[in-house]
């Protein structure tokens, strides 16, 4: 297993997501310290689910002062970033099984994270490119609390692969480096 999973995963929130102004919503998790970071020692699926049932139940059981959100790192499974795509059906269909659609959303994060339609050096994939494979857990009341304004919502892809295109993969790499 990687030697600290959660400090690079905190590190890479602060200097790229929160740096970049990838997430506008990630600087008062992170400085509120209601991010919780949670290292799987998966390395089955089912392992993987197991520790995925009990983070979201963790999430939704503690009150959102306490913990807003739950990143949930599993560097030792799904590293092929299809396998992890293909997972993420598993995820979605575990979220509904514990009657949780409309309440917690799964976001994707993988160091291979590459998107429809792109080639797999394309900058855009960075938008949702971590140190390692994540799963992130979001509170739907969160999300709403903070996104009033569903066009401005949307806007935040476009807005980030605008500002991965300008900066480049040269200078991404460095920061990420």
């Amino acid at each position: 297993m990687p030697s600290d999973p959660v400090g690079e995963t905190r590190r890479w929130i602060e200097t790229f997501v929160i740096g970049l102004n990838l997430c506008p919503f990630a600087r008062k998790v992170f400085v509120d310290d209601t991010i919780r970071y949670t290292v799987s020692a998966a390395t089955e699926t089912d392992e993987l689910l197991n520790d995925l049932t009990r983070e979201l139940r963790h999430l939704v059981d503690r009150p959102i002062t306490e913990v807003e959100t739950t990143i949930l790192i599993h560097p030792q499974i799904l590293r092929d970033f299809f396998d992890y795509n293909d997972f993420l059906s598993d995820a979605d269909e575990l979220l509904a099984s514990l009657g949780l659609t409309g309440v917690v959303q799964i976001a994707s994060f993988h160091p291979q994270y590459r998107f429809a339609g792109t080639p797999p050096d394309a900058v855009e994939n960075y938008t949702n490119r971590s140190p390692y494979p994540m799963l992130h857990l979001l509170r739907e009341e969160s999300i709403t609390k903070v996104a009033g304004d569903p066009a401005a919502l949307d806007a935040i892809p476009v807005r980030n692969i605008e500002t991965l295109r300008a900066l480049g993969r040269k200078k991404i790499a460095k920061l990420l480096g």
